[in-house]
């Protein structure tokens, strides 16, 4: 059972968690926070100990066992540009690997556009979904799914997955984690309007397939080439033998 009370005495946050909803059971998280007209305050966190459709980029399907995992979802109802969205999705991983590095020292590595991962294994990772009206961005809802507490993932992955226990080699507390990261999600989403540049330095840091030779699969079209950099906007710029080209979306494997 998740402490909320233990949670709030860690939470150091201004406006990111103060409306926190917790639920023994969703359908998505995601889901519900885009569609409810209850939880529909700028901030509001919904946490759910086990989806019953969770999911992941592509719709792809995220398991995650009952209880022992953080599998939540945070409202965002400023004005954010569209273009500016790509970069809450890397401040939203970079919250994540930083407070995993401050609580439990792993050495953490980020992934194109929004995997968490741990010696080259799956952690942690980001959905971002939203409403619109016209060219106008309504909602704006971060999905985080961080292994956690699970002892073992049984079945076939495109990248293995793993959990701070596995690596960390002890139960740790969710409620402390949630806090952590909800702060430094906070502080990160105030710096990315002000200093938009160290955002993406600091995620750079940790994006070991710069400067190599990568696979992207887009639906059915597959390219080829190098992994040049991040744009001013978070898109990867991809070089191939004849042209560089600016990657909103897609699959990176390393070549």
């Amino acid at each position: 059972m998740f402490n909320i009370e233990e949670f709030d005495i860690k939470l150091d946050t201004e406006i990111i968690g103060r409306n926190f909803v917790y639920c023994d059971e969703v359908e998505s998280t995601n889901d519900l926070l885009l569609k409810s007209k209850d939880f529909n305050q700028h901030g509001a966190v919904l946490l759910a100990e086990y989806q019953t459709h969770g999911k992941g980029r592509k719709n792809r399907e995220w398991i995650s066992n009952s209880g022992q995992n953080l599998t939540f979802s945070i409202l965002l109802k400023q004005n954010y540009p569209e273009k500016k969205i790509n970069l809450i999705n890397l401040l939203s991983s970079l919250a994540v690997a930083q407070a995993l590095e401050n609580l439990y020292q792993l050495n953490v590595e980020l992934k194109w556009p929004n995997d968490v991962l741990v010696n080259k294994k799956k952690i942690a990772g980001i959905l971002l979904e939203s409403t619109s009206k016209g060219k106008k961005i309504e909602k704006l809802v971060v999905g985080v799914g961080i292994n956690v507490n699970q002892p073992n993932f049984p079945g076939k992955f495109e990248i293995q997955p793993t959990s701070i226990r596995k690596e960390f080699k002890s139960i740790v507390s969710r409620e402390r984690l949630l806090s952590e990261f909800l702060n430094l999600f906070e502080y990160l989403l105030d710096t990315a309007l002000e200093k938009p540049d160290k955002i993406l330095n600091d995620w750079r840091e940790r994006c070991k397939m710069i400067g190599e030779k990568v696979k992207i699969i887009q639906d059915k079209q597959t390219l080829i080439g190098v992994f040049d950099d991040i744009d001013d906007d978070g898109y990867l710029i991809l070089k191939t033998a004849d042209k560089v080209e600016k990657i909103h979306y897609g699959d990176v494997s390393l070549r």
